[in-house]
């Protein structure tokens, strides 16, 4: 991929999330309104309530800081425990950080990693708003984690590394920072074959969650060769209908194309 289409891309995920950030916009695509992984005329707590998070979840945050974008539970999916450091990468309003924070406690510690200025301004100040002092959030992009080597126990992400133009530095990346015996937990959509052309370059796709979707086949590839061991990607079935409704002038190929995965790997004790 060239550079300029690399920072295409950057600009135009920047783009839309500051719009929703603002909230001049809801969800991934916003022509109709949408949410990443729901249908037009969503709510955030409708859209998290169907990818898992329970009422309690949703109450124990900080208003504003669930924004619907999710396309899975990575916080359940990872067993945090009491003085953890947990990464999460994507942090968006802050809302699985808030719940990592409540579970790893105060000995533990999260850091929201976000490459967009309004989303970090508006997580920053559902910070404030909660009172909690063992999260914090940093401007950065998820392929140059402004975060320093092996101090993650964990490496959470919920649908962000499709977003990005250059996967194997975001594996990477989150195998530099994780702990030896490190836990990566992430909620992702991926392709279950490789996207025509016309679907990866349309940028409205890829700022939509579903056109910068790598396959599971190259999802694998890219954490073995960065390192990390013990994968699993279970892919949900019951996801397509619902990512169907992400592009709407696309709906029955991405039905085809397009399912919700929980990823999870280990980074070795010894390497």
């Amino acid at each position: 991929m060239t550079t300029e289409r690399t920072e295409k891309i950057r600009e135009r995920v920047r783009e839309s999330y500051g719009r929703i950030a603002r909230d001049e916009a809801r969800g991934c695509y916003q022509e109709p309104l949408s949410s990443c992984c729901g249908e037009s005329g969503f709510t955030p707590e409708r859209a998290s309530a169907s990818m898992g998070y329970s009422a309690d979840d949703m109450t124990s945050v900080p208003e504003g800081s669930n924004l619907g974008l999710g396309c899975g539970n990575p916080v359940a999916l990872a067993s945090l425990k009491e003085g953890e450091t947990v990464v999460d990468l994507g942090s968006g309003g802050g809302f699985d950080c808030f719940l990592a924070a409540e579970q790893v406690g105060d000995t533990g510690k999260v850091i929201g990693v976000d490459m967009t200025p309004d989303m970090i301004s508006l997580a920053r100040e559902n910070k404030r708003k909660s009172g909690r002092e063992n999260v914090e959030f940093r401007l950065g992009e998820i392929e140059h984690l402004p975060v320093a080597d092996g101090v993650a126990d964990i490496v959470i992400s919920n649908c962000v590394i499709n977003l990005s133009p250059d996967k194997p530095a975001v594996y990477r990346e989150a195998y530099r920072v994780l702990k030896p015996g490190g836990r990566l937990s992430i909620s992702d959509i991926v392709s279950t074959k490789p996207l025509p052309a016309g679907m990866q370059e349309d940028l409205a796709l890829v700022s939509a969650c579903v056109g910068g979707a790598a396959t599971t086949e190259d999802t694998e590839k890219t954490l073995k060769d960065a390192g990390f061991v013990d994968i699993r990607i279970i892919t949900k079935e019951e996801s397509r209908e619902v990512i169907s409704s992400l592009a709407p002038d696309t709906a029955d190929e991405a039905w085809e194309y397009f399912v919700s995965a929980d990823i999870e790997a280990i980074k070795p004790e010894r390497f």
